[in-house]
């Protein structure tokens, strides 16, 4: 079974929170993590991460069975620097560094704000695909970057990708495109024959919307944190008459329309996984990660607002996950339900990390920050 960059990259993160939490043999699994990202994924000779790799016999080592240069799991390479970096541990300093380094070489789009997809592993050739999900999780990336070397720039980043992703949503009703052309230009078609693709599916993620709305919170709160306005509409990606005049209103609208699309739209408990352009559910499979990202959007606007409705939201999901999801038996959640609520494996068998539900769990007990790790750091 390959080993995969973005869940070591995920795990490494999660267990940094642990360690800034106080759990005990934290420390020693970031400090594993760290030392995998900088050694067993790393390309020497041309630098950056592959993106999966298999264990071999003593005299072999790792055998790359993956070696794309793709920006969604590099992201979590810089997530998990960035965390380590806040908890304190060896190594963690120069992994950011060297992370940083090639997103700002290789993946970084200065003129349209946005980072790239995806390169060979020689990064001598590009593909003109473009996708929401890697900028999100950038977006994410350079806020923990931001927070854990106080570089503005990685702030100010966030905030560029923020504000054309919100252009876009607000664009086709707060329902987020999630595949782009070379110039950032949906492509609303793509994938049709791929529905249930795990990371790039067809039309609307109705999980994307809640963790939109979340980081857009979290961009928000570390733009003013650093003395400035979080406000969309002033550059060039700005939406005439947008309903998210501000972040908050941004994630207000990307929340209502991911509830309104996915909770229980289809007969039972749980939130749909994809829709069309119109709302219509695709995809009905439950996923962990999306009732996960529902309850952490409800508590992040909780904090930002106040109000009682995202409070009861949390509530009522957060018995639907306890009674549908958390595996009483074999631990952990299971990561995939059918349109029953049963467990299933189609789209994510097995349980490939615990990054998620970590997150869902201490949103509500943390102020917002521009990262979680920021935030337990105080």
């Amino acid at each position: 079974m390959p080993a995969f960059l973005y869940v070591t990259g995920r795990m490494t993160h999660t267990y940094a929170l642990g360690h800034l939490l106080g759990v005990p043999g934290a420390a020693e699994l970031v400090d594993h993590g760290v030392r995998s990202l900088r050694t067993v994924f790393h390309d020497d000779a041309h630098g950056g991460w592959f993106t999966a790799v298999e264990a071999g016999g003593p005299a072999t080592g790792s055998v790359v069975v993956d070696d794309r240069k793709w920006s969604y799991p590099h992201a979590f390479v810089v997530l998990a620097a960035s965390s380590a970096l806040v908890a304190g541990q060896p190594g963690a300093a120069e992994l950011l560094d060297e992370a940083l380094a090639v997103v700002e070489e290789r993946f970084w789009d200065e003129e349209l704000g946005v980072v790239v997809e995806e390169w060979d592993a020689s990064f001598s050739r590009l593909s003109d695909y473009r996708g929401a999900n890697a900028n999100m999780h950038s977006v994410e990336a350079f806020l923990a970057a931001y927070d854990a070397t106080g570089q503005t720039v990685w702030l100010e980043r966030a905030r560029r990708i923020s504000e054309r992703v919100v252009a876009v949503a607000a664009a086709h009703g707060w329902r987020l495109p999630e595949h782009f052309d070379a110039g950032f230009r949906p492509l609303l078609e793509h994938n049709r024959e791929h529905l249930t693709d795990p990371f790039k599916p067809y039309g609307a993620t109705v999980g994307h919307g809640f963790e939109w709305s979340r980081l857009l919170l979290q961009v928000d709160a570390g733009v003013r944190a650093a003395g400035g306005a979080a406000s969309v509409g002033t550059g060039p990606a700005a939406v005439e008459g947008a309903a998210g005049a501000d972040l908050v209103g941004a994630a207000r609208a990307l929340f209502d329309r991911a509830v309104a699309d996915g909770w229980s739209v289809d007969g039972a408990p749980g939130f749909v996984y994809t829709t069309d352009w119109s709302g219509v559910p695709v995809i009905r499979q439950r996923l962990h990660w999306v009732v996960c990202e529902a309850l952490g959007a409800a508590a992040a606007l909780w904090h930002a607002t106040g109000e009682d409705r995202y409070a009861e939201h949390y509530r009522a999901w957060w018995e639907y996950a306890q009674a549908a999801f958390v595996d009483r038996v074999g631990g952990s959640w299971h990561h995939e339900l059918d349109p029953a609520n049963q467990p299933a494996a189609t789209i994510r068998p097995g349980k490939a990390d615990i990054y998620h539900a970590t997150q869902a769990m201490l949103l509500p007990g943390l102020p917002l920050r521009a990262s979680l790790a920021g935030a337990l750091a105080g």
